[in-house]
């Protein structure tokens, strides 16, 4: 072979080789363009220029920013990926009356069960999911979310309906739930089937065995059935699986914090439990929201700034945000917590009080420590997977059980490197999957249009205009 042939095969071998180190960077910097040209550039960003993060809170908090669906392109995309149903979605209805009468219902859901309830049913259908592990006495390799998923169906449905959920609908449960955040995560397509099974389950049992509490008068049976579905078996299953999945990957992939909560350091002190500042400290890192959009319903005045104009889109960056009040750069340390001058200063985990917060805001830390407790009484977590804020992994994590069958050093050392190695190709496929799929469905969203046509029936006449702010 000539030089120049050795040159080109020495070339192409250190291109394959490093694969896993730039493609899926590439992959996602094309597929921010992609999606931008294909969902239509718009919105004032926060924090950006425009709005810099020391006014994030006051602008979202502004009565004017009240404004969920109508008027925004990427209302299409949202309502496309957690249809059926998204017209009644707690999340995704505009202000007035029938939001009202939403959110005063679950909240009453959600009040009905006293800190110590809610202690008690995590904690019992956590050990009931664990208890199925297969071999629970051996070392097994898992992937957090959906090993958490199965949990929160069980949880939810109890705190809606009062009763044990039966395991061929927390399957139904499950697979919705797995459903829509697979295709939010752009790693697979929407597969309506699905959630048309869980959709159907409700329907039956509100036509027949209605929940304790009563559901919003406003909306009809098969409103009534989107809105269980999409509140309490899409969202908080999704979020609550997403939450644990990271604060257990956390614990797998900082070993000295786990061996800390394994001596018995959650004790509480003056300042509050270490969990907690576990907990804190993982949101911190890795918060749950990405971008939340909200449509301008009026002017928003600002000292010192052009106001920003009625009609405009805000996309609040809660990452980005994060990271402005963050101290210690990008590492883990819990401890930052038990100090005011180095706690971060930028921390919204369950959203700003004055613009629809998450419900579950005041017992979410709560439920996950329960959770948490009770996986390490029973394992050791260890991993070596790359920890990212979307998480399209899944997890990947090795249970190590506290008793029985346990590791040597030296078989540690080889099944996390082959975890690493495994971790870093999936992102090759992965990147690739997540960039063909997620252009089609950001296509297939705005052809749709489906928020765009739901208000242009309801309003008798054409779709609304989408102002793309300033």
């Amino acid at each position: 072979m000539s030089a120049t042939g050795w040159l080109i095969t020495g070339a192409v071998v250190v291109l394959v080789a490093t694969l896993p180190y730039w493609l899926p960077r590439a992959v996602i910097a094309l597929r921010v363009r992609i999606f931008a040209r294909v969902g239509g550039e718009e919105g004032v960003r926060a924090p950006g220029r425009e709005v810099p993060a020391e006014e994030f809170k006051k602008v979202y908090g502004h009565p004017a920013a009240n404004g969920r669906s109508r008027g925004a392109a990427l209302s299409d995309l949202f309502w496309y990926w957690l249809s059926p149903g998204p017209e009644v979605h707690q999340e995704h209805l505009e202000p007035g009356p029938r939001y009202d009468d939403v959110a005063r219902t679950t909240r009453q859901i959600l009040a009905g069960l006293s800190r110590a309830q809610w202690t008690e049913l995590v904690g019992r259908c956590t050990q009931r999911v664990l208890d199925e592990l297969d071999g629970h006495a051996r070392v097994q390799r898992v992937r957090l979310r959906d090993l958490m998923m199965p949990v929160w169906a069980e949880v939810y449905y109890e705190v809606v309906f009062r009763e044990p959920c039966p395991r061929h609908v927390r399957d139904l449960i499950t697979g919705n739930a797995d459903d829509v955040v697979t295709a939010l995560k752009c790693t697979g397509l929407r597969h309506m089937d699905r959630r048309a099974r869980l959709t159907a389950h409700l329907r039956d049992r509100l036509a027949h065995d209605p929940p304790p509490v009563p559901l919003p008068s406003s909306l009809s049976r098969r409103e009534q059935a989107y809105y269980l579905q999409g509140t309490f078996f899409n969202t908080a299953v999704v979020q609550m699986s997403e939450a644990m999945a990271h604060l257990l990957l956390a614990l797998a992939t900082h070993r000295p914090v786990q061996d800390r909560l394994s001596a018995g350091e959650e004790t509480v002190d003056k300042e509050g439990a270490f969990l907690d500042r576990v907990i804190n400290e993982t949101l911190q890192h890795f918060p749950l929201f990405g971008v939340a959009h909200r449509i301008t319903s009026g002017e928003i005045p600002r000292e010192g700034r052009e106001p920003i104009p009625a009609g405009s889109v805000l996309l609040f960056n809660y990452p980005e945000y994060q990271g402005s009040g963050s101290s210690g750069g990008g590492r883990f340390d819990p401890d930052r917590w038990l100090n005011p001058d180095t706690r971060p200063s930028a921390f919204i985990p369950f959203g700003v009080t004055a613009n629809r917060p998450c419900p579950a805001r005041g017992f979410a830390v709560l439920t996950m420590r329960v959770a948490a407790e009770e996986v390490l009484r029973r394992f050791r977590l260890e991993s070596s997977v790359e920890h990212t804020r979307s998480l399209p992994s899944r997890g990947p994590c090795l249970l190590v059980p506290r008793t029985g069958a346990s590791l040597s050093p030296a078989r540690r050392r080889t099944r996390l490197a082959a975890m690493r190695l495994a971790d870093r190709w999936a992102t090759v496929p992965r990147s690739l999957t997540q960039l063909v799929l997620g252009s089609y469905m950001v296509w297939d969203a705005r052809r749709q249009g489906l928020c765009r046509t739901y208000f242009a029936a309801s309003s008798g006449g054409s779709a609304p205009s989408v102002t793309a702010g300033r």
